[in-house]
């Protein structure tokens, strides 16, 4: 698998959201993969790590979210599972499911309808280690401030909003890959 090509198909044009893309998805990566370094014993893929961090968020660019230069037609929840609809469509169905579930520490069936949410109703939570991995290692990183690593503490803040259990989830997360 190639993620450059596939995200070069997706975002053609040398802009500033594909630079906003291309720097958070790096940053996500190198975290996990900083993460599979230090933890040997999780027997983490690398290689596919690498891979679904930096198309982890592909489905941006059919979302409107001016402030990081997304003007397509969709909100901006649904980014995960436009994403993972594109990478379907490119074959990878495992990179897929990292798209899907990475939003929050995972979005419950639960959220879904009890917020309103513009999802299909169900569970899109992550479930490898993998998938656990590129979640948490998304929540350290913004694309508004591209340059700067969130704290623990800045990145449960930002997941308090959506409720206490993906808080609960990032920190039994924190205690496994920190």
């Amino acid at each position: 698998m190639n993620y450059q090509a596939i995200i070069d198909k997706y975002y053609p044009e040398e802009n500033e959201l594909k630079h906003i893309l291309l720097v958070h998805s790096r940053s996500v990566a190198d975290k996990a993969l900083m993460v599979a370094e230090r933890h040997p014993e999780l027997h983490l893929d690398c290689q596919f790590l690498e891979e679904a961090a930096m198309l982890h968020d592909i489905g941006i660019i059919r979302c409107d979210a001016p402030g990081i230069q997304c003007f397509g037609s969709e909100p901006y929840i649904c980014h995960g599972r436009l994403g993972a609809e594109m990478l379907r469509k490119e074959g990878f169905p495992r990179h897929a499911r990292v798209c899907e579930r990475h939003t929050g520490a995972g979005i419950t069936r639960e959220q879904i309808i009890n917020q309103h949410l513009p999802l299909p109703e169900q569970d899109f939570l992550p479930e490898t280690i993998e998938e656990k991995v590129i979640c948490y290692a998304d929540k350290f990183f913004s694309k508004t401030h591209l340059d700067k690593e969130k704290t623990v503490e800045q990145a449960e803040r930002s997941l308090a909003k959506f409720g206490e259990e993906g808080v609960l989830r990032f920190r039994e997360w924190e205690q496994i890959f920190c």
